[in-house]
C-alpha cells in the first residue's frame, strides 16, 4: 500500500548503513517501548514526518489499558471481545465470543467449517499452553480415491475431496473448558445477535467474498454442488451493504445450547452426514464424533534475549523458529533498517526453512517429524553457512535429518494475566464451496495440501491431519509474557511472524510500527500448495510493498533476486504487548492498517 512517508534517508537504508546516536544505543527495558517524553530511535529512518513521535511510516498509535485488550480482523469482532472481558469473561471467553462473530463477519477466512490453533500464557502455571485443532481427512477417503481426483498432481481447491474434519468448535470447547469463566452459551450471544440483525460489510472483506463468490461460480461443474453458498452469501454484498445470515444464527444456538456436541455427535452432525450422503462425499458422523482437540507443548528458540514460540504438530509453526535462528547468527541491526542486506539474509533464511518444511512438516502421528533438530541452535549455524551476504544461493535443498491465504488471526488479554494468540481458518477462498443444508457455514479444504507421493511424511491418509499452515505467534521476555501475535496469510505466516520479531527486537520498533512498516514476502519453494502454484525457479520471486526504498529495491536485484510486483499479499497482524509501568500491569494493542480490524484495549 502507499504510504505518506517513510524513509528520510533512504540511500542509507538501501546501503545497510547503521546510523548510531546516543538516542539510538541507549537500552531499553522492553524492545520498541521508549519511556513517555523520550523521542524514539534517532535514525533516518524512524523520524517524525506526518507524526510528531515515533516512525514516519506508522499509521496510528497502539492502543492502551490496564484490565484487558483486544485486536481482530474486524472492529465489531474487537467491540465483542472487549464486552466479554468487561462482564468478567477470561481472555479464552473473549477469544471463542470474537471467533464466532468473525465466522459471520468475516467468512473469507474463518468459520465453524474450518480448524483452530491457539497458544496462550497461563498466569497460574506461568507458562506458554498450545492448543491444536486441527481435523483429520474422513476415515472412507481412500489414497486411491484421492489420487484419482487430483490434476497435474495436486489436489482441487473445491468439492469434498479436500474436506478435512472441522476442529473450531471443538478446540473453543476444550479452551473453555480448562479456562473458561462466563458460562458457555454466552459467548455466543454477540455473534447470534448479528448474524440475526445483520452487520455492514467492510472494504475488505467485500472484495474478497465477491471474489471468492465469483470463483466458485466458474468452477461451479467441477465441484459437487453449489447452490447452498449462493443461497447463504449470493455473489457476495457490497461495501457497506448489511448482510445477514439467518442459518448461522440458528446453528450458533444449536451450539450454544448443546455444547461441542450439538455440532460432532448430535443435530449439526446428523446434517453434515445427510449432506455429504447425498452429494457423494465421504464425511460422516463418526469422522465428526471421534475428533478430539489436542493440547500441544510449543517448541521455543531464543532470539536476542526474547524468547520466540511456535507449535510444532502438523503445522509450519517451527518455520519461524528456523528463520529467527539463521538470521541471529547475522547482524542485523548493523544491517540497517529496510536495508538490501537485511531483507536478503531473512529471505535466504526463509528459503532454507521452507526447503524444511517441504520435506519433513506433516502429522506427527503418522510420520517422526524431526523438530528438536530443526529448531536447533546446531542446525541453524549449519544452514546459515549457505548463506552469502553478497548474492542469491542459486540453489537450496533441505537438511539431512539424522537417522534417528486466508485465515484470520486474532488476541485477546484479560484483567488475570492470560494472553491467548488464537488464528482460524477455512483455507483457500473461503474454504471448499460446500454449505450443509441450512447451517450457515461452508467447509474447509485444507486438505488441498495433502501429498500425493508414495514415501513422503505428508502423504494422503485415512484418519490423517494434512499440513497445515496456520500458526499463532507468541514471545515471552525475562520469564514472562510479552507478544500476543500474529500474521495471517498462508505461506507468508513464518516470514510475517518474523519480520515482526525483527522489527521490534533488531529495530526498535513499537508494537504498531513494527506491523505497519513495510514487508517483503518470498514465493517458492519445492511444496506445491495447490493447482494453481506456478514454478518460479530455483530463487522464486521476491515482493517488495510499495514503502521499501527504491534503491534497496535495485540493490536486491544486484544480489541476484528477482523483484516481482506488490501484489497485496503481505499478510494481516494483530499484536497484544504486555508491559509493567511500576507494578501495574499494562496491555498495548496493535492492529494491521492493511485490512478491516482494529485493536482495542480498557
Amino acid at each position: 500500500m502507499r504510504r505518506r512517508t517513510f524513509l528520510a534517508a533512504a540511500p542509507f537504508a538501501a546501503a545497510g548503513l547503521a546510523v548510531r546516536t546516543e538516542a539510538q544505543a541507549r537500552p531499553t527495558s522492553i524492545p520498541g517501548f521508549q519511556p513517555a517524553g523520550e523521542e524514539t530511535y534517532a535514525r533516518p529512518d524512524l523520524r517524525a514526518g506526518d507524526r510528531p513521535v515515533g516512525a514516519s511510516f506508522a499509521s496510528r498509535s497502539a492502543v492502551y489499558g490496564r484490565s484487558g485488550a483486544a485486536g481482530t480482523a474486524h472492529p465489531l469482532a474487537t467491540q465483542a471481545g472487549i464486552e466479554i472481558l468487561k462482564a468478567g469473561g477470561s481472555a479464552v471467553d473473549a477469544a471463542i465470543a470474537i471467533n464466532a462473530c468473525l465466522g459471520f463477519l468475516e467468512p473469507t477466512a474463518c468459520g465453524i467449517g474450518g480448524d483452530v490453533y491457539a497458544m496462550l500464557w497461563d498466569p497460574a502455571r506461568r507458562k506458554v499452553v498450545g492448543l491444536a485443532g486441527s481435523g483429520r481427512s474422513p476415515r472412507g477417503l481412500s489414497l486411491e480415491t484421492v489420487r484419482s481426483r487430483a490434476r497435474n498432481g495436486v489436489l482441487p481447491p473445491y468439492g469434498a475431496v479436500t474436506v478435512s474434519v472441522p476442529g473450531a468448535v471443538d478446540g473453543w470447547w476444550a479452551l473453555h473448558q480448562r479456562y473458561g469463566r462466563l458460562p458457555w452459551r454466552d459467548l455466543f450471544a454477540p455473534a447470534i445477535a448479528l448474524a440475526s440483525e445483520g452487520a455492514p460489510v467492510p472494504e475488505i472483506i467485500s472484495h474478497y467474498m465477491r471474489r471468492s463468490m465469483a470463483n466458485f461460480a466458474r468452477r461451479a461443474s467441477e465441484m459437487e454442488e453449489a447452490a447452498n453458498a449462493r443461497a447463504v452469501w449470493g455473489e457476495g454484498p457490497g461495501v457497506g451493504e448489511v448482510f445477514r445470515n439467518p442459518d448461522l444464527a440458528r446453528t450458533y444456538r444449536m451450539i450454544a445450547e448443546g455444547g461441542r456436541d450439538a455440532y460432532y455427535d448430535g443435530p449439526i452432525a446428523d446434517t453434515i452426514e445427510r449432506y455429504f450422503r447425498r452429494i457423494g462425499g465421504w464425511m460422516t458422523r463418526a469422522d465428526l464424533a471421534a475428533h478430539r482437540a489436542e493440547w500441544s507443548e510449543p517448541f521455543a528458540t531464543d532470539y536476542r534475549g526474547v524468547t520466540v514460540h511456535a507449535l510444532g504438530a502438523n503445522t509450519q509453526g517451527v518455520a519461524t523458529l528456523q528463520m529467527l535462528n539463521m538470521i541471529e547468527r547475522f547482524d542485523m541491526r548493523a544491517a540497517g533498517f529496510q536495508s538490501a542486506r537485511a531483507i536478503h539474509i531473512a529471505a535466504e533464511a526463509k528459503r532454507l526453512a521452507y526447503e524444511d518444511r517441504a520435506r519433513y512438516y506433516a502429522d506427527p502421528a503418522f510420520s517422526r517429524v524431526p523438530f528438536e533438530w530443526l529448531v536447533s541452535k546446531d542446525y541453524a549455524a549449519e544452514r546459515a553457512r549457505l548463506i552469502r551476504p553478497d548474492r542469491v544461493n542459486p540453489s537450496v535443498q533441505p537438511g539431512t535429518a539424522p537417522s534417528r491465504g486466508d485465515t484470520t488471526y486474532f488476541t485477546a488479554s484479560d484483567r488475570w494475566g492470560m494472553m491467548v494468540s488464537m488464528i482460524q481458518s477455512n483455507f483457500r477462498g473461503m474454504g471448499s464451496g460446500l454449505v450443509a443444508d441450512g447451517l450457515g457455514f461452508m467447509f474447509q479444504d485444507r486438505g488441498q495440501l495433502f501429498a500425493l507421493e508414495d514415501g513422503h511424511p505428508n502423504v494422503y491418509a485415512p484418519g490423517k491431519r494434512p499440513f497445515q499452515t496456520i500458526i499463532p505467534g507468541f514471545a515471552t521476555k525475562d520469564g514472562g509474557p510479552w507478544l500476543s501475535f500474529g500474521v495471517m496469510g498462508g505461506d507468508m505466516q513464518p516470514q510475517g511472524q518474523s519480520q515482526i520479531v525483527m522489527n521490534c527486537v533488531d529495530f526498535g520498533l513499537d508494537i504498531q510500527a513494527a506491523g505497519d512498516s513495510p514487508r517483503w514476502h518470498h514465493e517458492g519453494s519445492s511444496q506445491r500448495m495447490g493447482e494453481d502454484s506456478p514454478d518460479l525457479g530455483p530463487t522464486g520471486v521476491l515482493r517488495l510493498e510499495s514503502g521499501v526504498p527504491a534503491a534497496t529495491r535495485q540493490a536486491l536485484v544486484d544480489l541476484g533476486w528477482r523483484i516481482g510486483e506488490s501484489d497485496g499479499g503481505f499478510g494481516r497482524y494483530q499484536c497484544i504487548e504486555q508491559r509493567m509501568s511500576g507494578d501495574q500491569r499494562v496491555y498495548a494493542g496493535a492492529s494491521e492498517m492493511r485490512a478491516d480490524g482494529c485493536a482495542l484495549a480498557y
